[in-house]
């Protein structure tokens, strides 16, 4: 199974270092941009919130990149997770490959 042992960068990370900063913008004034809770983009930007679909398609619309660009940070970060938390990958490879059909 593909993993790689660099941690990679966060949507928070992203979101602060690469959209936010640049621009100037604080967290509140992402927040009304977004049309969410200022508490929202602080979890975003601390990274305790996932990024949804509706998430990532506010995003994708405020920053005019995709949704799949927001989309696929969470989850090369959410396999990442599971692939270097031991118990999570112990999980994993608990499972069984079905045999193929002939």
């Amino acid at each position: 199974m593909w993993t790689t042992k660099r941690k990679p960068a966060t949507v928070g990370e992203i979101l602060t270092e690469e959209f936010m900063r640049p621009m100037g913008l604080t967290q509140a004034a992402l927040a009304e941009a977004m049309g969410v809770p200022r508490k929202h983009v602080n979890e975003l930007c601390g990274n305790r919130r996932a990024v949804t679909a509706a998430t990532a398609l506010i995003l994708a619309r405020v920053f005019g990149n995709s949704a799949d660009f927001w989309l696929n940070t969470q989850r090369r970060n959410d396999l990442w997770t599971v692939m270097n938390t031991p118990e999570q990958r112990e999980r994993v490879e608990r499972a069984r490959p079905l045999p193929k059909a002939a």
